[in-house]
């Protein structure tokens, strides 16, 4: 009876353990963050809790946005850059993570439709534009503008990774600036 008892007590505090573990358990600054992640689930818990766990890698929900039925793109700063996340809607893996260069108002981060030589890529798209021209992209009459991207990646939804893409002749319109500053 004494034997059961210890098995279970050991059952109990392993699993215990294994219920606090998330995708950011193993992370640490320095390490190869993107490899550490992949193929890991996302956690059931309040983002907040989930920050407050992890303050010792600055961890920070920048927010996220639904790519398709299968796929959700979670935004990230962790250790101090910026990672996006390709997430399994179906079963919370994590399928890809892209650490994403830093941007701002002149280079404002760019998710949605994009052109290639004036034709609309079907996939999403993940970018950093040019607005060198100083666009307001919270400016209705402007949305439709077309800005050139500097770093861009399709969200391939069959493969479930972001593939790069090649930047000559691919712009985006200003509607698609994911951030209300124009990309700080």
């Amino acid at each position: 009876m004494t034997q059961v008892r210890i098995v279970l007590l050991l059952g109990l505090l392993f699993c215990g353990k294994a219920w606090g573990l998330d995708e950011f358990s193993g992370v640490t600054c320095g390490s190869d963050i993107p490899k550490t992640l992949i193929g890991k689930r996302s956690g059931n818990q309040r983002v907040v809790v989930i920050e407050a766990m992890h303050k010792k890698i600055g961890l920070e929900d920048l927010g996220g946005t639904e790519i398709s039925n299968r796929l959700f793109l979670i935004s990230w700063r962790i250790c101090g850059t910026e990672y996006e996340l390709l997430e399994d809607m179906k079963n919370g893996m994590i399928r890809d993570v892209l650490k994403f260069p830093a941007h701002s108002k002149s280079s404002p981060e760019a998710i949605g439709g994009c052109q290639f030589d004036g034709r609309e890529i079907p996939d999403a798209v993940i970018a950093i534009l040019d607005n060198s021209a100083g666009y307001d992209a919270r400016n209705s009459l402007h949305a439709k503008t077309l800005l050139s991207a500097t770093s861009a990646w399709k969200i391939d939804e069959k493969h479930q990774r972001f593939d790069v893409l090649s930047t000559s002749h691919l712009a985006c319109p200003l509607s698609t600036v994911v951030t209300l500053d124009g990309g700080s």
